[in-house]
C-alpha cells in the first residue's frame, strides 16, 4: 500500500503536517454521476484514499453533480458501489447539489464586490470574444452593469424568469489575461432540466470551475487532487475560494493521468456503445469500467496492485493492457482454485474400459495451497478433450498432445493411446477410439514409457454444459476511423463445451484456472438464470504447441 511508497504528493502532504499547516489529511473523489466508473479513475481513486490513509486522515466521496441533463441515479449508485468493491469506504458521502445554497449566496457576495456580473451574450458570443492564446478577449458590454442590477437579474434568472441560454453569471476577473480560464468565466448558466437530487428547486446550476473549489472549501479538504488537464485551471480554483471569502482554503495538486493503449475512457464514447445496444450494458466485459472488468473478473487486489505498481508522476502515461493483465494474472494464480473444462469437445471412447463404471479421484484444487480444499474428478469410458488436442498424424517431435498410435496421460488418471477415428460426412473427426492402460495410473509408480505430454479431460456422463466467453480488443487498431467506426463488433466470441461435475454450482463471480486454458469468472446471467457462463480473465501464457 501507499504507506511504503514516496511520490511528490505524499512529500507535500508530509511537509504540510510536519509544519503545522494542517493536523489531518483530508482528501475527496469527485466523480460526476453522468456514466460508470472506468479504470481511469481508479487511479484518482486509490490515490486519494490510499494517500489520506497513509497519514489517518480520511477521505469523502462526492458527487459532482452540477449537470442535471446528463446525470441519473444509476450513475449515483454504480459510483458508490464500485468504490466500496475496491475497498474503500468514504468518510461521508456528499453532493455538491447539498451545498448549492452556499454557493448561490456566494456568487451574490461575489456580485456585491463587483467581481461577478449577468452576461447576455449568447455562448457562441462569448466564445468569439474571448480571443486567442496571443490575442486578448474582448469585453463584454454588459461587464460593467451595476451591482444592483446584476443582483436583480441573478435573482431573476433563478426565479426561471428568462429562457435558457438567454443569460449566464460570468466573474469579472481579466479578460487580457494570458490564462484563458481567468478571461471571465461562466460561473453560472440556466436550466430547467429536472436534477435528481433537488428536483426542480433551481432553475440556475453553478459550473464545475466554480462549484469544485467551493465544495472543497466547505467540506475542509486540505489536498484537492485532480488530473493534469486541470493544472490551468488552479489560478481560476484559488481566485474562486479568496473572492469568495472562504474560512478554508485547500490545496489543489495536479498528477498525471493513466491511459492503456488502444483503450478508450471517453464517457461519451461508452454511453454510445451502452445507448445502440452494440455492448450488454456498461458492465459488459469488454468495457474498460470498473463494472465490467469486475463481471470480466478482475479482482480489486489486481487492480490496486496495478495502480500501485504504476506509481504517481506529473505527467500523463500510457501502458500497454498486458501490463494490466499481467497484475491481474499474478492475482489470480495465487487465489484460483483449478479445475477442468473442455471448451471445444471431442469426444473420446476407450473402448477396453467397462461400459457403465466410473472411477473417482481425489485431486487438489491448487496443488500449492492446500486450504483451498480438493475435489473428486470422474473417470468413465466416455470423455471429452479439447478438440485441438488431437491430430490424426503427429506434425512432429515437438507435439506434445494426441495423435493416431500415439499415447498421452490424463491428468490426475490413465495413458491413452489413439487407435482410430470417427469422421463424419465432410471428413471432420468427431470421435477418438482409444485404450487406456490400467498400470499407468497417476501416482502408481515407475512406468518406463514416457507419454506424449498431458492433457485435461471431463468425464462425458457427468459433465455439466457449459458457455465460455471469450473477449479481444473493443477496437479495431485502424486510428484513422472514428471511434464510432472502430469498434470491433467482433470483439466477443462465445463456445460451448463442458465443465467439470464439481462446478456444480458454483458461485458467481468464482474465480477458476481451467487447466490449460486460462483464468475464467463465473458469471450469473439472470436474464437466462444461467449458472454456467464462464468470462475468461485472462489466458495463460501458453508454453506447449
Amino acid at each position: 500500500m501507499m504507506e511504503n511508497q514516496s511520490n511528490f504528493i505524499k512529500t507535500i502532504m508530509e511537509e504540510d503536517l510536519k509544519n503545522g499547516k494542517h493536523d489531518t489529511i483530508i482528501t475527496r473523489f469527485p466523480p460526476e454521476p453522468n456514466g460508470y466508473l472506468h479504470i481511469g479513475h481508479a487511479r484518482a481513486i486509490i490515490t486519494n484514499f490510499e494517500l489520506a490513509k497513509a497519514f489517518g486522515g480520511y477521505t469523502n466521496l462526492r458527487y459532482d453533480d452540477t449537470n442535471p441533463s446528463k446525470e441519473d441515479e444509476e450513475y449515483v449508485r454504480s459510483i458508490e458501489n464500485d468504490v466500496r468493491w475496491l475497498g474503500y469506504n468514504p468518510k461521508a458521502i456528499y453532493f455538491a447539489s447539498d451545498y448549492f445554497e452556499e454557493m448561490f449566496n456566494r456568487a451574490i457576495l461575489l456580485i456585491k464586490k463587483g467581481l461577478a456580473y449577468v452576461d447576455d451574450q449568447t455562448a457562441e458570443e462569448i466564445s468569439k470574444t474571448r480571443g486567442d492564446v496571443v490575442t486578448p478577449g474582448i469585453e463584454s458590454p454588459y461587464r460593467n452593469r451595476s451591482v444592483e442590477e446584476n443582483l436583480e437579474l441573478f435573482l431573476n434568472m433563478q426565479k426561471g424568469v428568462y429562457a435558457e441560454g438567454e443569460k449566464v453569471l460570468r466573474a469579472k476577473i481579466d479578460m487580457a489575461s494570458t490564462n484563458m480560464n481567468m478571461r471571465d468565466p461562466v460561473l453560472y448558466r440556466i436550466s430547467f432540466a429536472y436534477h435528481h437530487n433537488t428536483q426542480d428547486r433551481w432553475k440556475v446550476y453553478p459550473m464545475y470551475d466554480y462549484a469544485h473549489p467551493l465544495e472543497d472549501a466547505i467540506e475542509g479538504i486540505t489536498h484537492s487532487l485532480c488530473s493534469l488537464e486541470f493544472e490551468d485551471h488552479r489560478p481560476l480554483y484559488d481566485w474562486v475560494v479568496r473572492e469568495t471569502e472562504m474560512p478554508l482554503v485547500p490545496r489543489q495538486i495536479e498528477f498525471g493521468r493513466l491511459g492503456i493503449s488502444n483503450t478508450v475512457m471517453s464517457k461519451r464514447f461508452l454511453k454510445y456503445l451502452v445507448d445502440e445496444g452494440l455492448v450488454d450494458g456498461w458492465d459488459d466485459p469488454r468495457m474498460p469500467t470498473l463494472s465490467g472488468l469486475r463481471r470480466k473478473g478482475y479482482t480489486k487486489e489486481a487492480i490496486r496492485a496495478f495502480i500501485l505498481g504504476t506509481g504517481l508522476s506529473k505527467v500523463n502515461s500510457e501502458v500497454d493492457p498486458d501490463m494490466l493483465e499481467s497484475f491481474v494474472r499474478d492475482d489470480l494464480n495465487n487465489r484460483a482454485k483449478r479445475a477442468f473444462a473442455v471448451i471445444e469437445p471431442l469426444k473420446v471412447t476407450i473402448t477396453n474400459y467397462p461400459e457403465g463404471k466410473i472411477e473417482y479421484f481425489e485431486v487438489p484444487y491448487h496443488q500449492d495451497l492446500p486450504e483451498l480444499g480438493s475435489r473428486k474428478i470422474a473417470f468413465s469410458k466416455h470423455i471429452y478433450i479439447e478438440n485441438e488436442d488431437f491430430l490424426e498424424e503427429k506434425p512432429d517431435k515437438k507435439y506434445k498432445r494426441l495423435s493416431l498410435g500415439n499415447e498421452v496421460r490424463l491428468f490426475h488418471t490413465y495413458f491413452i493411446k489413439a487407435n482410430e477415428v470417427v469422421k463424419d460426412s465432410t471428413g471432420k473427426v468427431i470421435e477418438v477410439l482409444a485404450t487406456y492402460d490400467v498400470a499407468t495410473l497417476s501416482g502408481s509408480g515407475f512406468n518406463e514409457r514416457k507419454p506424449d505430454g498431458t492433457i485435461h479431460f471431463v468425464e462425458a456422463s457427468t459433465a455439466i454444459p457449459a458457455t465460455f466467453n471469450f473477449f479481444g480488443p473493443m477496437l479495431k487498431d485502424d486510428t484513422s476511423l472514428e471511434l464510432k467506426e472502430r469498434f470491433n463488433k467482433d470483439s466477443m466470441t462465445i463456445k460451448k463445451g463442458y465443465i467439470e461435475q464439481t462446478l456444480l454450482n458454483t458461485p458467481n463471480e468464482e474465480k477458476y484456472q481451467f487447466i490449460r486454458n486460462g483464468f475464467f469468472n463465473c458469471f450469473y446471467d439472470k436474464k437466462t438464470n444461467n449458472h454456467y457462463i464462464f468470462n475468461e480473465i485472462v489466458p495463460l501464457k501458453r508454453s506447449y504447441k
